[in-house]
């Protein structure tokens, strides 16, 4: 593997070279940054198109003021990064770490939830092919994928934004809307679940029955204007998580499995109430800590219960600590949100911008503040990526579920859970990393009309504004970090590849 991570590396460098040089000579010769100077009748213009002279090195010719920024760019390899100054006169790589930050936060976000609901919802649509749920979701799939991501923006802006917050002053379920979302529900898990009538109206009235009973238990407790996970909610919760957990990992018949990862979950639920004095006003860091402690505990469990069964059983534990942790962590944040909403006049789901101006509070209360400015342009990203990466994912599992060795595998006895997940889904993959891979690295670029509708000051507004003057070192820095970006992430890809198939070689 080393020679051939070499070898790319060695490739990758010369391809960013000559894309550089392309790039930059492309911008430097699209316009004069100077030429509205030119035209003022400013008194001061002169002591200005010299200080913009300056700044932008615009009175050396293209090809040496190419080398010289590539001088510069190249001291990134030893941790000297001079990519220059804006029109401004402020250094590019200063506007450019934080217009990554604002990217990166917004961008890992949405790009995570688009891959596992997008992946998921794919996988399961190609295992109901032609069933109700499946036209659905192709309908849907071509909806949101053809929709103007303004027009969504500013619908959401109104009725998940404004309506939502006008609806918590004063929260109450209408009998309605309780109807409505447990006949959908029920629906789905209808959809999901498949097979004989009797197992669908099964599965639809059990689903339509919880979701029921929730929402009465919500609008019975007043529970949205007072939320939290309380320890009626936390241990069935961590229950369901550890179910769903052993299906996915090893199915029902490993009861050892099963045993472990509710063992896991009663830990959890132990430690909702033992963790919370010490999450009262915690750090970063100490969150991440206790994650890693989580996960360690919940691998240690799996392996010491998992006898026969350990790999599944460490694999299942982990996610069911996971999840027991997220709980913790929303119960947390929820506890939190009647005093945020008192410090931000009840705008709980903001419209514009990153964060909120001037605002100050405890670990909780800033981390809702910043997920509340997330939650708008996220959903935007998501709605887009899921559309695609769900049809991927559904031509692919059809395709390799069609394949001989499948059929091989279901010869052999094994279960249909082992079948799709160890043979079907794992190679079916391999299209869908190229996917991924590719949108990581042009993501991270930014999307320009979603942070502009939403304030965001990300890479897509700071190289659409470089772009306006132009300002050739800021769009180089743009283009240095979108696309470095794109060769690690296709390089990524690639040894991915060998880890899926066993019959694909880096050597």
């Amino acid at each position: 593997m080393a020679p051939f991570i070499i070898r790319r590396l060695f490739v990758s460098f010369f391809v960013l070279l000559g894309a550089t040089f392309i790039v930059y000579v492309l911008v430097a010769s699209a316009g004069d940054p100077r030429a509205a100077l030119f035209e003022s009748t400013d008194p001061g213009k002169a002591n200005k198109i010299a200080a913009l002279t300056r700044n932008l090195s615009l009175d050396v010719p293209i090809i040496p003021r190419y080398f010289a920024w590539l001088g510069g760019a190249l001291g990134c390899l030893i941790g000297k990064c001079d990519l220059g100054n804006t029109a401004t006169g402020a250094p590019v790589s200063g506007g450019l770490a934080v217009a990554m930050g604002s990217t990166l936060r917004l961008v890992v976000f949405a790009l995570v939830i688009a891959i596992v609901l997008g992946v998921s919802i794919g996988m399961i649509t190609a295992l109901r092919q032609y069933s109700g749920l499946d036209y659905s979701v192709t309908f849907l799939a071509f909806l949101f994928f053809s929709l103007p991501v303004f027009w969504i923006a500013v619908l959401m802006k109104q009725f998940l934004a404004i309506k939502f917050n006008d609806w918590l002053k004063a929260p109450s379920i209408p009998p309605w809307f309780i109807v409505l979302a447990a006949a959908v529900t029920g629906l789905l898990a209808a959809g999901i679940v498949g097979g004989e009538r009797k197992r669908r109206l099964a599965a639809f009235g059990g689903a339509a029955l919880g979701v029921a009973l929730l929402l009465i238990y919500f609008s019975i407790t007043d529970w949205f204007a007072e939320p939290g996970i309380g320890p009626v909610l936390m241990i069935l919760m961590s229950v369901i998580t550890a179910v769903a957990a052993t299906a996915l990992f090893a199915g029902f018949r490993s009861r050892i499995v099963l045993y472990a990862t509710l063992v896991t979950a009663v830990v959890g639920f132990v430690c909702y109430f033992a963790l919370d004095s010490i999450l009262a006003d915690p750090t970063a860091l100490l969150i991440v800590g206790l994650l890693v402690v989580a996960l360690v505990v919940s691998a240690g469990i799996g392996a010491a219960m998992g006898g026969l069964y350990r790999s599944q059983a460490i694999k299942a534990c982990m996610l069911t600590g996971f999840g027991c942790g997220g709980l913790i962590f929303a119960s947390h944040l929820l506890a939190a949100l009647p005093a945020y909403s008192a410090k931000v006049n009840g705008v709980v789901i903001a419209t514009i911008g990153a964060t909120t101006p001037n605002f100050s509070g405890n670990f909780w209360e800033t981390t809702l503040d910043q997920l509340g400015h997330l939650i708008l342009p996220t959903i935007a990203i998501v709605l887009i990526s899921i559309a695609s990466y769900t049809r991927y994912t559904r031509s692919s599992m059809l395709e390799v579920m069609n394949a001989d060795y499948i059929r091989t595998a279901r010869a052999k006895g094994l279960t249909e859970r082992t079948v799709i997940v160890r043979h079907g889904f794992r190679n079916a993959l391999i299209p869908i990393t190229t996917i991924v891979a590719l949108d990581i690295g042009g993501l991270i670029g930014g999307a320009i009309i979603t942070e502009t509708v939403f304030g965001w000051s990300g890479m897509g507004r700071f190289f659409n504004d470089a772009l306006k003057i132009p300002d050739p070192n800021a769009v180089m820095g743009f283009f240095l970090v979108t696309g470095t970006a794109i060769v690690v992430f296709n390089m990524i890809a690639d040894i991915t590849y060998g880890f899926l198939d066993p019959r694909i070689r880096l050597s």
